[in-house]
């Protein structure tokens, strides 16, 4: 079984890769929950299940034109890591689109039996 600093690590490298829906598929918990600091345009803040990660994930890459990310971390912490995302970004729907700017967010994972359980975003928008 893989501990907390080695998902953290696998995470970092495979975000660093632009490779985020691998790090869904091979290192997240079928019953995985994500809570963002916001709610999404759907109006959902919680999600449920790794069907509904999944989805969140491919509208990101749908809508998003990422022209740069920088991720470090982790910092683990027991059964806890924390990864820090900054993203050079332009939105292609919605009130932002096509309005280019860099976004910086810290994310907190938590890890149980190998896979990741929980993800948790904190930023702000103003």
């Amino acid at each position: 079984m893989s501990s907390t600093l080695d998902i953290g690590k696998k995470l970092v490298a495979l975000c660093k890769a632009g490779k985020t829906t691998e790090a869904v598929e091979s290192l997240y918990a079928p019953n995985i929950v994500s809570v963002e600091a916001e709610p999404m345009p759907d109006g959902k803040q919680r999600l449920e299940g790794i069907a509904a990660v999944r989805g969140k994930n491919e509208w990101w890459v749908k809508n998003h034109e990422v022209h740069k990310m920088e991720v470090t971390g982790p910092w683990p912490h027991g059964d806890r890591f924390v990864v820090n995302f900054k993203i050079d970004v332009t939105p292609k729907a919605g009130p932002m689109s096509g309005k280019r700017f860099t976004m910086e967010e810290a994310a907190l994972y938590s890890v149980k039996n190998g896979k990741i359980v929980q993800e948790e975003f904190f930023y702000s928008r103003g």
